[in-house]
């Protein structure tokens, strides 16, 4: 995600693209969304969830189009440089090319696009891969580059603070007995406190402290190191993620159909609207991540209508599986992370499949820790470099990776609320990432390709919600969604 141009990578099929973003936007996000539809009620969280689909939808859409006039620019000066080139190359040209000359410079002066209609290949081909950062620096003024990498930055410190509390937090869930606190001698109603006994005379807090602990020394020297995920291993964890969803639908549907169902949510409850707003818009999120996805792809012919599938089939999947669990499962039953309501013997029989769900994020959520700890370690060198400038070693292999693993862990070890971390950061850094910066990207983006191009030149990506109104709306709506949530969460603590 820092600023730069990147190798494009290998080239795959429209539909392995389609199948690419839908494991990257389907994450931990899905996995606190049930309880927050239990909490606002079945038809205001449908509404909300599909009103903020279509508006992630719209912003992708946006980043699209930047993306492509991004391409334009560079491909542009390309094209000139290589004319430059050849121009020193005739220098010493004969009195005879005088004539080629001559014409050459006349096509020089016609506007760019009767040139491009005469054979250059189309700009706006995303043929680079061009990194949100890098877009922000080309189209943002310097203030605006700096307040772009802040919003990356924030929104990188909430994720890793709940992977750094989700780990934990289900580690904790699953080994805890009194006298085990274990599941399967437990009713369903049993609720736990923080202060109860884990093992012997360690409290539930103290075991969830002590896998922290272990956390944190096990993957935050990673932090400190060049890592990536590799492709072997990003199958094996969208295969345990996608078994995981599958058997989590499959046994709601036949507790539901046996009349074993215990859940009769509210139609609207607007208390439990701010977490659920938060949920969705991170459970949404995909705008930082569009160019590493999109620009292999080798036909992007109808790349438009190819997303819009892809929001269909997730908006189809998170309202089968939030559905299924708030009718499943009692509202005050839900657990912050869905997949612990399935540790329990009374729910699942198999020792296996319920100590896979119940672990199913410790596998998941650690092979991304790492990955997302290095990303945010470059932003922040990215944030403060200087041209030609170079970083002292301690800075560079110490200060920075400190500043970046030792927050989330802090605040991981304060609260393991996931719903709460979730919504929030959702809420805030999640809307300026999905609403604000692509809307003034494609204001930009617009801006300046036709001071460059003129007005007679079409963006063939260009969004369908291409008129100024929209971009005006999105900043409109991310807005209201920020005062509505710092104005709840106020009057929230008010009450306390």
């Amino acid at each position: 995600m820092a600023g730069e141009i990147t190798e494009t990578g290998e080239l795959y099929s429209s539909y392995v693209g389609l199948v690419y973003m839908f494991n990257l936007i389907v994450g931990t996000g899905a996995l606190t969304m049930p309880k927050a539809f239990a909490t606002a009620g079945w038809l205001v969280s449908l509404i909300l969830l599909v009103f903020l689909g279509f508006m992630s939808f719209v912003t992708t859409t946006f980043v699209i189009e930047a993306m492509a006039a991004a391409n334009a620019q560079l491909c542009w000066k390309r094209m000139e440089n290589h004319k430059e080139e050849e121009d020193d190359d005739s220098s010493t040209a004969s009195d005879s090319d005088v004539l080629i000359r001559d014409n050459y410079e006349r096509a020089e002066k016609r506007p760019i696009l009767s040139v491009q209609r005469r054979g250059s290949p189309n700009l706006f081909e995303i043929t680079d891969r061009v990194e949100m950062g890098q877009m922000a620096s080309m189209f943002f003024n310097k203030v605006g580059v700096n307040l772009f990498y802040f919003c990356i930055i924030v929104y990188l410190y909430g994720d890793l603070a709940i992977y750094a509390a989700a780990v934990p937090f289900s580690l904790m869930q699953v080994t805890c007995s009194t006298t085990g606190n274990d599941s399967c001698g437990v009713e369903a109603d049993t609720k736990y406190n923080d202060t109860d006994r884990c093992w012997g005379p360690l409290r539930r807090v103290d075991a969830y402290h002590i896998y922290l602990a272990i956390f944190t020394l096990l993957l935050g020297p990673f932090t400190f190191f060049d890592v990536q995920k590799t492709k072997y291993l990003q199958i094996l964890t969208s295969l345990m993620r996608w078994i995981a969803f599958a058997v989590m639908i499959v046994l709601a549907l036949v507790r539901i159909g046996h009349g074993q169902g215990e859940g009769h949510p509210p139609l609207a409850d607007f208390s439990g609207v701010r977490n659920l707003f938060g949920v969705c818009v991170y459970s949404f999120m995909c705008q930082h991540s569009l160019p590493s996805l999109v620009t292999p792809v080798s036909s992007k012919r109808h790349l438009t209508r190819l997303v819009f599938l892809d929001y269909v089939l997730i908006l189809a999947f998170y309202g089968l599986l939030s559905f299924t669990a708030i009718f499943c499962f009692r509202g005050d039953s839900l657990m912050d992370m869905y997949t612990l309501n399935f540790a329990r013997c009374d729910v699942v029989g198999l020792a296996a499949v319920r100590f896979f769900l119940g672990l199913f994020p410790v596998f998941t959520i650690s092979t991304n820790f790492p990955i997302i700890a290095v990303t945010l370690r470059n932003n922040w060198k990215t944030l403060f470099h200087r041209e030609g400038g170079t970083y002292p070693w301690v800075v560079d292999r110490v200060v920075f990776p400190t500043i970046t693993l030792v927050p989330p862990v802090l605040v991981a070890f304060c609260t393991h609320d996931l719903e709460s971390l979730v919504g929030i950061t959702g809420a805030y850094a999640g809307t300026g990432i999905q609403y604000v910066i692509p809307a003034f990207l494609v204001y930009h983006c617009r801006r300046d390709t036709q001071l460059a191009f003129g007005c007679g030149v079409s963006n063939k990506h260009r969004s369908p919600f291409r008129h100024t109104f929209w971009v005006g709306f999105v900043l409109l709506w991310a807005f209201s969604c920020f005062i509505f949530v710092t104005a709840n969460i106020v009057l929230s603590e008010t009450q306390l």
